[in-house]
């Protein structure tokens, strides 16, 4: 299965992912950049996305403890999202998602 993302830079990558890894982990594996700081332990803000609106109602909303990690970080917008709490299913081939500036190593 598939997921498309777009990075800080603009650029658009496609990548392939197994069915049960958590978003955070594809991305990170593809060597793109995204800190993923605490590997999924939903105890940063550091694999911050924006999911594609059109993705929105497939991903689901965040879970309280989503949200109060997300507030962390400045660059939240109504489509945010940490990839560490999106686990890849058949659902979700063809995800679309940004890398927000916040989640950059750099």
């Amino acid at each position: 299965m598939k997921i498309l993302v777009t990075d800080q830079a603009g650029v658009d990558h496609e990548l392939e992912g197994l069915e049960g890894w958590r978003v955070m982990e594809v991305i990170r594996d593809w060597g793109l950049n995204i800190k993923a700081e605490c590997g999924g332990a939903l105890s940063c803000a550091t694999c911050h996305v924006y999911v594609d609106k059109d993705w929105l109602d497939v991903v689901g909303p965040p879970s309280d403890e989503e949200e109060d990690m997300l507030d962390s970080v400045g660059d939240v917008r109504p489509n945010s999202r940490l990839c560490c709490q999106i686990l890849m299913s058949d659902a979700l081939d063809g995800l679309k998602v940004t890398l927000a500036p916040s989640a950059a190593k750099d």
